[in-house]
């Protein structure tokens, strides 16, 4: 419940900020059971820098994900012209300019590790920002919310119809709240499956009711998911399945940011300073108006220190600097700090003591903070550990950039036959069978050459291709494809190595643009050895 600002008093008597009647679900001191019914949350739009950044932030993420698979690049008349595809039929996966074959999944894994570390040097930095701006749950919930707020209207209202008896008007615009989520379900498990088939051809058999039945179920799964989460258990899933509010703990320490309250400013925080400062009490500049817990999507009161339902969202920093503008007073009594600098604060409040004196941190003249407060700038979050986990970083992208720039566009496999390991012709010369694998990894026709290097006088010859030998064979390779062959390599008597040898089947482009190469042995009789 909101206690509204008397607009029919003369101004000069008007309260200077809202106050609100909201309990945080789970007060200092007062946590609720392990298993207790879920409380509703009816958070209050905020408005200021943060929440304008999470704005952005929804508009850039939801656009990335509902518009990539409709982004087209041209590979040519070979291979799909979507941006980005996972092809599992073809087994390939398609970024751009950049093509992902199964045997080079190694870069998928370079890429986790790297999301891994990333994640670890954001919350070493700043806390949850992940969760407080980027995790999927925190987007999809911000956007349920835009339509929630869209047809049931703000907190008050919102509290008004749920607390109301089943009416037309109630019934209607629930049933409207209802089906837009279900649609933005829809929408979200449409989006998925584009990124694995074309999306506009997969568009049209899934509304003519010919694609295939896993889109379906995975659409499907995807709008129960995206519905339940993002509509129906909210703030739950953070708290009760999300592990990361569990793990965080460990990626913190003394140099992070996080939102804090700073009680060595706040406290002791009174909703009557007026009468307060006239009978001689210390104040605080914390009116007790609540507007931290009545915007915050948990449901916490963030005056109860740091918590792990805490995603660090920062509206309430918005909330309460709105309140201290208003009150004339400095933006900053809940802000992003580190434990370090809250420390050093506190033991400026209060002195020798345990209690906090208003009077320590303020000039008495200007009734300005003291230039003895530390404010977290940047350079607070710069420190050997993030240090090392932003060059750890950058070391495992910039070899992956590396990897994919030197690559080669051509791939050789090559496997000895086991049995027989060598024949002996009627001549006296010696052939070695080899299954050979040629990749072309891209997608436009190529010719190649096939010769050997290390084993002189050696003829290479196709097992279809009858008894003809040569020191090179011509081969033509389709786009985006593996060309399979069975390759004899003959050496004659006179040229035949005294022991196993070791050499190269070599495979390249005739202007010597694409190469590659694999080493392997030529087998011969125990008694040549």
């Amino acid at each position: 419940m909101t206690t509204l600002i008397d607009n029919t008093r003369p101004s000069a008597e008007r309260p200077a900020t809202e106050r609100y009647d909201v309990d945080a679900v789970n007060s200092a001191g007062r946590r609720p059971p392990l298993y207790a019914p879920r409380k509703k949350i009816f958070p209050k739009r905020a408005s200021g820098y943060f929440r304008k950044f999470k704005w952005l932030v929804m508009l850039v993420t939801l656009t990335i994900y509902y518009v990539t698979p409709w982004l087209r690049w041209d590979r040519g008349p070979f291979a799909p012209d979507q941006a980005v595809l996972v092809d599992l039929a073809n087994k390939r996966f398609y970024f751009f300019f950049i093509e992902i074959w199964p045997q080079e999944f190694y870069y998928v894994a370079g890429m986790l590790v790297m999301a891994g570390i990333g994640l670890f040097l954001i919350t070493s930095t700043v806390g949850r920002a992940w969760c407080g701006y980027a995790c999927p749950q925190t987007v999809w919930v911000d956007l349920f919310l835009v339509v929630e707020r869209f047809i049931e209207g703000d907190r008050n209202a919102r509290i008004k119809l749920d607390a109301a008896p089943w009416s037309a008007s109630k019934l209607t615009k629930r049933m409207i709240k209802h089906v837009t989520w279900l649609v933005i379900g829809v929408l979200t498990g449409g989006a998925w499956v584009f990124y694995f088939a074309d999306a506009p051809t997969l568009l049209g058999d899934i509304a003519t009711l010919q694609a295939p039945l896993v889109a379906y179920a995975t659409i499907g799964l995807l709008t129960a998911t995206t519905y339940t989460f993002g509509g129906l258990m909210r703030e739950q899933v953070c708290t009760y399945m999300c592990p990361w509010p569990r793990i965080q703990g460990a990626m913190l320490d003394e140099n992070s940011l996080t939102v804090t309250y700073n009680d060595w400013r706040g406290e002791p925080r009174t909703r009557h300073a007026k009468r307060a400062i006239a009978e001689g009490k210390p104040v605080g500049d914390c009116v007790d108006c609540n507007a931290c817990v009545v915007v915050c999507p948990m449901g916490i009161d963030i005056r109860d220190g740091q918590q792990l339902e805490c995603i660090t969202c920062a509206l309430c920093i918005d909330a309460c600097d709105d309140v201290m503008t208003r009150l004339g007073k400095e933006p900053g009594l809940i802000s992003y700090a580190t434990l370090s600098d809250y420390n050093q604060n506190m033991a400026l409040a209060t002195g020798s003591g345990k209690v906090i004196q208003p009077t320590r941190i303020r000039d008495q003249i200007t009734g300005r903070l003291n230039d003895a407060i530390k404010h977290t700038d940047w350079r607070s979050i710069i420190r050997p550990r993030t240090i090392v986990y932003f060059v750890g970083w950058s070391a495992i992208g910039l070899a992956m950039l590396t990897a994919l720039a030197l690559r080669s566009p051509l791939s050789l496999n090559v496997l000895h036959d086991r049995n027989p390991l060598y024949v002996e012709l009627r001549d006296g010369s010696i052939r070695n069978g080899y299954e050979v694998k040629i990749l072309n990894m891209t997608p436009a026709l190529r010719t190649v050459e096939l010769r050997l290097e290390g084993l002189p006088g050696a003829q290479l010859s196709l097992v279809d291709g009858g008894e003809d030998t040569a020191q090179v064979l011509n081969l033509e390779l389709e786009p985006d494809k593996v060309l399979p062959l069975r390759l004899y390599v003959r050496v004659p008597p006179g040229a035949r190595p005294a022991s196993q040898a070791k050499f190269h089947i070599v495979v390249e482009t005739p202007d010597g643009h694409a190469r590659s190469n694999t080493e392997t042995t030529f087998e011969v009789p125990e008694n040549a050895k």
